[in-house]
C-alpha cells in the first residue's frame, strides 16, 4: 500500500468506508498502488491499469483501456458519450461491491492481460464537423489552418468538441479566438508549457498555461 493513498483516505469525507473496502479488494500481487491525478491508481509494470475515485453520487473503478475488456455482463459504463477508451464500474454501496467482488477481480485480471500483451485502444473514427466559424477563421488565416491540421487527432478532437458545444455563434467565435495562440504553438487545450498535459504525472498543473 502507498502512503500517499493512505493520506488520501484520511482526507476522505464521503464514500470513505466504501472505497476502503474497494481498496482491500484490488490489492493484487501483480499491481502496484500509486497516487496519480489526486486519486489511487493501480499500475502493472508502470502501465496504468485502473483508478478509483469518489464522486458526489457514486464512487468508481475506471479502467484506462476498458474499451478492450470483453464486458459480457454489461457491467461497465462510459464516463461520457465521447469516451473511446475508459470504461468504469459505478457503485453506491458496500453491498454492491460485495455482490460484484468476483466480477471486479475477473475484469482486473483481464485488464492486466491487456497490458501484458501490449494491446492499445484504437480510437473510433467519429467525424466531428468543423463549426462554420472555424471554417471562416481558417479561410482568413492559412497559418492557423496549417497549425491545426498539424495537431494530433486527439488534440484536434478536443478543440472541435469544445468549439462545437457552444450554442451561440458569438460564443464559438470567442472560444476560437481565445485558443488561436495555443493552436499556433502546437498545444492542446490542456497542455502545459512544460510539454506535458496538466493532468498527467510529472506536472502538477501549476505551470502557467500559454
Amino acid at each position: 500500500m502507498n502512503s500517499k493513498v493512505d493520506d488520501y483516505f484520511d482526507r476522505l469525507t464521503k464514500w470513505k468506508e466504501e472505497l476502503s473496502y474497494l481498496r482491500s479488494i484490488v490489492q493484487i500481487d501483480q499491481l502496484n498502488e500509486d497516487y496519480k491525478w489526486n486519486n489511487p491508481c493501480y499500475t502493472y509494470k508502470g502501465k496504468n491499469v485502473f483508478i478509483i475515485a469518489a464522486f458526489k453520487n457514486h464512487f468508481s473503478l475506471s479502467f484506462f483501456k476498458g474499451a478492450l475488456i470483453i464486458d459480457t455482463l454489461n457491467k461497465l459504463s462510459t464516463p461520457g458519450e465521447n469516451s473511446n477508451r475508459v470504461r468504469m464500474f459505478k457503485f453506491t454501496s458496500i453491498e454492491e461491491l460485495q455482490a460484484s467482488e468476483s466480477i471486479i477481480l475477473d475484469y482486473i485480471k483481464e485488464a492486466i492481460e491487456i497490458e501484458k500483451k501490449g494491446l492499445k485502444v484504437i480510437p473510433k473514427k467519429t467525424s466531428i464537423d468543423l463549426p462554420e466559424e472555424l471554417r471562416q477563421t481558417f479561410s482568413d488565416s492559412k497559418e492557423l489552418k496549417t497549425a491545426f491540421e498539424a495537431l494530433t487527432p486527439g488534440r484536434q478532437r478536443g478543440y472541435l468538441l469544445f468549439f462545437s458545444q457552444a450554442k451561440q455563434s458569438e460564443t464559438r467565435l470567442r472560444r476560437i479566438k481565445k485558443y488561436e495562440d495555443r493552436i499556433l504553438n502546437g498545444y492542446g487545450m490542456d497542455d502545459c508549457v512544460c510539454g506535458r498535459s496538466k493532468r498527467m504525472p510529472g506536472c502538477d498543473g501549476s505551470h502557467k498555461l500559454i
